[in-house]
């Protein structure tokens, strides 16, 4: 299904405790709609749903519904951090 790396795992937690949500999951979802397709949407979950996917890694939980994991399926999330140029 999904993984993550122990870096955006890292990430996720810290921005669950300045969000103030620190026992909550990651919801990772495709949508369609718009000029380029698909998108992802990335939010915050307290709680699996009927049918989700839920992936644990490194203190994380990613949770994908079904229609989601189709297009998800051997993707990885990852943090990246560079300083733009201007």
């Amino acid at each position: 299904m999904v993984t993550i790396t122990e870096t955006a795992a890292k990430k996720i937690a810290d921005l669950r405790l300045e969000e103030g949500k620190p026992e909550w999951g990651l919801r990772v979802r495709v949508v369609g709609g718009g000029c380029s397709g698909m998108s992802y949407e990335l939010g915050w979950e307290d709680q699996e749903a009927s049918g989700d996917n839920v992936v644990e890694a490194h203190g994380i939980k990613v949770f994908v519904d079904q229609h989601s994991a189709a297009y998800l399926q051997g993707s990885e999330i990852d943090f990246v951090e560079n300083a733009m140029m201007g």
